[in-house]
């Protein structure tokens, strides 16, 4: 599907019949876990007319501190700059609400991830070992890599 530029799209709260469960489940396949940090006020979804194309999820950390917990673009609308603009937005939306920074989790198997959030000034800050064996049931394989560990990234929303 092709987008009109991404500015052009709907970035809204989801009404509780437009939560996108296919996209969230297709970042974290733990309904368990999403259901377990989903909170309306810190999610937000792109629309193209009816179609929900994207979703982001936040969750506050701390006063000064949100956590990125899911991010998903259909994929037919992959390649077109809407998850970059639904990261910006959500920055943007931490950044509202008091965040000097953010941070993320992704798996170590997850290279396309690792590279987004690297490319849009996320830095790695750590890792945590086997929190994916630890965590899920079914293995998660991506390119024919075992995901194993959780790769943490941190943006500075206000640098000092």
């Amino acid at each position: 599907m092709t987008l009109p530029p991404v500015w052009e799209l709907l970035i809204a709260r989801p009404r509780a019949d437009e939560i996108p469960w296919d996209l969230l489940l297709e970042a974290d396949p733990s309904r368990d876990r999403v259901e377990g940090y989903l909170d309306p006020a810190l999610t937000r979804i792109a629309k193209h007319g009816d179609e929900v194309v994207g979703v982001y999820v936040l969750e506050r950390r701390s006063d000064t501190c949100f956590e990125l917990m899911n991010i998903a673009v259909r994929e037919s609308c992959r390649g077109q700059g809407l998850g970059r603009w639904l990261l910006g937005h959500a920055l943007g939306l931490a950044e509202s609400k008091g965040a000097r920074s953010v941070v993320v989790g992704t798996g170590n198997s997850s290279l396309d991830n690792l590279g987004f959030y690297q490319r849009a000034g996320f830095r790695i800050v750590g890792v945590i070992p086997n929190f994916f064996v630890d965590n899920y049931d079914e293995p998660i394989v991506e390119d024919g890599i075992v995901c194993r560990d959780m790769v943490r990234l941190a943006f500075e929303v206000t640098p000092e």
